[in-house]
C-alpha cells in the first residue's frame, strides 16, 4: 500500500522528523498533537483545559486536511503528565465525542515535549 503524507498549515508544524498524519489505505494515523498554535508555534498559555482545547482544534485541523472528522476516529491515546488532569481533558475532549465514542487509552506520563501538560493521537477510517 501507498503511504500519503498528510499536511495543513491550520495545525502547527511538526517539530521533529514526522508528518502530522499518514494515511494508508482507508486508515488515518495522526501524529500525537500538543498544544501549540499553529501561526505562532507557541505554546498556548493557560491550564490544562486550555492546552486541552487546543490540542482537539490541532487535532480537527489534521482530521480536515485528510477529508475526516472526530466521526471517523476509531482510535485515540491521551498522554497527561499528571493523570489528576484526567476529568478536565475527559470533559474537554467528550464535546468533540457528542456521540460516537472512539477507543481510548489514556497514559501517565512523566513529561512531554516542550514541557505541556497534554498530548493526544489520533487514528481514524476515513
Amino acid at each position: 500500500m501507498k503511504l500519503k503524507a498528510i499536511s495543513t498549515e491550520q495545525a502547527p508544524a511538526a517539530i521533529g522528523p514526522y508528518s502530522q498524519a499518514i494515511q494508508v489505505g482507508n486508515l488515518l494515523f495522526c501524529s500525537g498533537q500538543i498544544p501549540l498554535d499553529p501561526v505562532s508555534g507557541e505554546i498556548v498559555a493557560g491550564d490544562v483545559r486550555r492546552q486541552a482545547e487546543q490540542v482537539m482544534v490541532n487535532i480537527a485541523a489534521v482530521l480536515s486536511a485528510a477529508g475526516a472528522g472526530f466521526s471517523d476516529v476509531v482510535k485515540t491515546t491521551v498522554f497527561l503528565v499528571e493523570m489528576n488532569d484526567f476529568g478536565v481533558v475527559n470533559e474537554v475532549y467528550g464535546r468533540y465525542f457528542p456521540g460516537h465514542k472512539p477507543a481510548r487509552s489514556t497514559v501517565a506520563v512523566k513529561a512531554l515535549p516542550r514541557g505541556v501538560q497534554v498530548e493526544i493521537e489520533v487514528i481514524a477510517c476515513p
